[in-house]
């Protein structure tokens, strides 16, 4: 079941954090590359001291005690987000509460 879900989210292309049980350490803002029998190959960056390091890893599938994905993100700052009223009228859905003219 695992093998086939990270097969699902690898060929998403989206970024995961995959927790290693047997390390007991997150990698975070992995891609997931290849899956051969039960080995992944991850590829993540991580930054430290000024210096942004690009790692490719290979790690057994019963190593994975956990994978996540974002599903989606919302600014924090002081951005106005786009809602229904700035939409153009044409891509408008109908208001289900409102009656008909």
């Amino acid at each position: 079941m695992l093998h086939r879900k990270i097969y699902q989210i690898s060929c998403d292309g989206r970024e995961v954090w995959i927790y290693l049980r047997d390390q007991q350490r997150w990698i975070e803002r992995a891609r997931i590359l290849d899956i051969e029998g039960d080995l992944v190959t991850l590829r993540y960056e991580v930054e430290e001291d000024d210096e942004i390091s690009s790692w490719e890893e290979i790690i057994r599938l019963e190593s994975i005690g956990a994978i996540t994905q974002r599903l989606a993100t919302v600014s924090r700052s002081d951005v106005d987000l786009p809602i229904a009223d700035d939409c153009p009228e044409s891509e408008r859905l109908p208001d289900p509460y409102q009656e008909p003219d």
